[in-house]
């Protein structure tokens, strides 16, 4: 293996690992809390409030189930679905591999708690005028930056072969 390319590896994991543990930071910040306190209930300002809730579903509480087997298979299509994000790692080039290293970060962050908790701590509520968004996590924020990145770089990459 060549320098350049081992460099590049290193960096990509790099990435990788600081998304994650910026992530669990966040999480150990808040379970902390949590247990001190006996509820995470902190409102910054209007628009911003620390809710600590524990979702057993997929992103923003979405597919939530009590039975065992859904929440094991869901697990299971989520370390799929990072084994795949790995492969397109390896496959991209360019700015697109930061895209997917952003969701690689956030869904590794996310698939320990899953792991580790049997459920993932999310505690950002945003809300204007009493509408609330789903409460989410620091790991969310990589993962939806990430899908955003991409769905636009490729909006903008066909654009630019169409001409």
């Amino acid at each position: 293996m060549n320098s350049k390319k081992f460099k590049k590896i290193i960096l990509n994991i790099s990435i990788v690992l600081m998304i994650f543990f910026l992530d669990r930071i966040s999480k150990i910040y808040i379970i902390n809390f949590a247990e001190i306190h006996g509820e995470v209930d902190i409102s910054i300002n209007t628009f911003i409030n620390f809710i600590l809730v524990w979702n057993t579903g997929i992103g923003f509480g979405l597919l939530s189930f009590d039975d065992k087997l859904v929440y094991t298979l869901i697990t299971l299509l989520i370390i799929f679905i990072n084994l795949l994000i790995v492969y397109l790692i390896t496959k991209s080039d360019g700015i697109r591999v930061y895209f997917f290293l952003f969701v690689l970060g956030g869904s590794l962050g996310n698939l320990f708690d899953r792991l580790y908790f049997s459920a993932v701590p999310d505690f950002i509520d945003l809300n204007f005028k009493g509408y609330h968004w789903f409460i989410f996590n620091v790991a969310d924020i990589f993962i939806s930056l990430g899908v955003m990145l991409l769905i636009f770089y490729e909006i903008f990459s066909l654009k630019k072969y169409e001409k």
